[in-house]
């Protein structure tokens, strides 16, 4: 592969701190390079450096003469004097722009739904960020550097960039540099993964999930000050090697040395123990949204809105669900007729009586009132001690443990809580709503501002949470990984996923798909749920519903109990591992089969 880029003895420092020190490296043609690393250690200033934009106070970066390099900063530096067609396209005459399929696909995957003549002044904040990632991906370039593509982003337009970055050039043609804190994404369209830590630059091969299994692999031949992050690495690749069969089969590290690594790591959660303390917690009775809409009324010029249709929704204690949708289709409306903050304009929400709802919103008001405070005089006032965890695993944590957890030093202690940055005020926000001790947890796009190791330690934290736990997230991963079901919200009404985001992503394909005005090709059913059985269709329906649960129990039997056996195998016998997870995953597949059968009848059942 032909040299594009190289960098020699990179340093950079600012007055308080080195940020790097003799850094060596370079990218070649094919290359799909991830760059992760906690926040503040250099991730966004190593691409600024690469790129020509940050000149490094020694050493030198070299570039294949001819070579052209595109970059996507996070800062807003759209013009607000040009449509959003000139934004994209430029003078480009019209014929040649619309001739070009890339082109073409950049402006459908992306800005579609914009007026090509609307002003960028105008647009959201989320709409610009769009425009931005257009105008870049519409030029041709060597190397493309993104630093944080996927804000402001939704799953659908997440989904598309990867596509779109995955087939833009061929094996062994053009680079790219990422910056994300997108797991998914990270694993979806990179090759190649570098960690920024310590002044340095480490190389791993593969996406995330590789990059995971060689942390841990790294990080058990370490000293003992590496365990903390060594067991929440092992956790997450016990996530990731158990998650859905389209991640686990992506990784191109060998699976019989994940499967000894992982082969004594517990389930990522306690899901009967969690569910029976939030029952004792709740009651059988949580929120019950029972035929609800939501309509808003007209105001000035704007017209009459409905927002939600004939939900039907009753949320279970310990429950733990992942809502998707456009933005703009009533995400937050749902989340907040559940907190209670807005009345339905049809239908009634029903709140237990024990229920306590708190709000993790994107806003930071939580933290306004204690703004010009240091960290230690507000987790003062908390109390000395909470639980966290089920029986032998319960814990009790103090708040300075609990910060200790999410990343913070005893030296941030004494910060004020306006001075901490963007990703610290967020964590003490998550902490704050969380000692506050709700037995009902929303969150509202919790991970801003956070990077792959915070979110690890925070999915770590809600996985010993025990109450009913609702999220709207675009990060597919964490919604994936601290969530059992998803729903949807299309058409006004309120969509149960059996197939999870996949499955969404194809309803959404099919409703563009749908010709402008028609009905789309599979219309969401009523209240989310599809046609009632009556009659001997019912019949037939319960007595299959009963073999499958008879079905999936010997399934999850026999799967528990190779499980166990795995302990008394051989540790270094990679081969036999391997055949035994082989055909222990091979189980699972068809209860994950059987499941989405079961849950088409109950809803069928009604």
């Amino acid at each position: 592969m032909a040299h594009l880029l190289g960098a020699e003895g990179l340093h950079l420092e600012f007055p308080t701190r080195v940020v790097f020190d003799s850094v060596t490296l370079g990218i070649e043609e094919g290359d799909r390079i991830g760059i992760v690393g906690r926040n503040g250690d250099g991730k966004s200033s190593l691409l600024a450096m690469l790129s020509g934009r940050l000149e490094p106070h020694a050493g030198r970066v070299t570039v294949r003469g001819g070579t052209r390099m595109g970059v996507l900063d996070q800062a807003d530096v759209l013009d607000d004097a040009l449509t959003v067609g000139r934004a994209i396209v430029g003078d480009t005459p019209e014929h040649e722009w619309a001739g070009d399929p890339r082109v073409r696909d950049v402006i459908d995957g992306l800005v579609r739904d914009l007026d090509w003549e609307a002003s960028v002044a105008d647009l959201s904040g989320g709409q610009r960020r769009r425009v931005a990632l257009a105008q870049l991906l519409a030029g041709d370039w060597d190397i493309v550097a993104l630093d944080e593509p996927t804000n402001h982003l939704d799953v659908e337009a997440i989904t598309w960039l990867a596509a779109h970055l995955k087939r833009r050039w061929a094996a062994n043609q053009g680079a790219l540099m990422v910056v994300t804190h997108d797991r998914w994404f990270l694993d979806e369209v990179c090759t190649e993964t570098w960690e920024v830590h310590d002044r340095i630059v480490e190389p791993f091969e593969g996406g995330y999930a590789a990059y995971i299994l060689q942390r841990v692999e790294r990080d058990r031949m370490a000293a003992a000050t590496e365990a903390k992050r060594q067991n929440l690495a092992r956790k997450e690749l016990a996530w990731l090697r158990r998650g859905a069969p389209a991640r686990t089969s992506k990784p191109k590290f060998r699976i019989d040395a994940a499967n000894a690594l992982i082969s004594d790591v517990p389930e990522i959660r306690d899901r009967i123990a969690l569910q029976s303390l939030a029952v004792s917690r709740l009651g059988k009775d949580v929120v019950d949204l029972i035929d609800a809409g939501v309509t808003f009324p007209a105001t000035g010029s704007a017209p009459e809105r409905e927002v939600l249709r004939e939900v039907e929704w009753r949320i279970a204690p310990g429950e733990r669900t992942g809502i998707l949708g456009v933005n703009g289709a009533g995400k937050s409306t749902l989340l907040s007729l559940v907190a209670g903050t807005v009345a339905p304009t049809s239908g009634r929400v029903k709140h237990g009586k024990t229920v306590q709802v708190r709000t993790l919103t994107q806003r930071l008001d939580e933290l306004q009132d204690v703004w010009d405070e240091p960290v230690r005089v507000v987790i003062g006032r908390l109390r000395t001690t909470y639980t966290f965890g089920t029986g032998s695993k319960a814990a009790e944590l103090t708040p300075g443990q609990l910060l200790e957890r999410l990343g913070f030093t005893s030296a941030q202690l004494s910060t004020p809580v306006k001075d901490l940055s963007g990703g610290q005020q967020r964590r003490l926000q998550l902490l704050l709503v969380l000692l506050d001790q709700p037995n009902v947890l929303i969150l509202d796009e919790p991970t801003n501002d956070m990077d792959t190791d915070m979110l690890a330690a925070i999915e770590d934290l809600l996985d010993s949470w025990p109450g009913t736990l609702l999220v709207v997230s675009h990060d597919r991963y964490f919604l994936e990984r601290v969530t059992d079901q998803q729903y949807a919200i299309l058409h006004h009404r309120l969509r149960h996923l059996p197939g999870g985001v996949d499955e969404y992503l194809r309803l959404r394909a099919l409703e563009d798909a749908a010709p402008k005005g028609a009905a789309p090709a599979e219309p969401a059913p009523a209240q989310g749920i599809t046609p009632a059985l009556s009659g001997a269709e019912l019949r037939t329906a319960e007595k299959e519903l009963a073999a499958l649960e008879r079905r999936m129990q010997k399934l999850n039997d026999a799967i528990g109990s190779a499980k166990h056996a795995l302990a008394d195998h051989d540790q270094s016998d990679y081969a036999g591992l391997g055949e035994k997870m082989k055909a222990i995953q091979e189980q699972q597949d068809e209860v994950d089969e059987l499941e989405l059968r079961w849950f088409e009848l109950t809803e069928q059942i009604g």
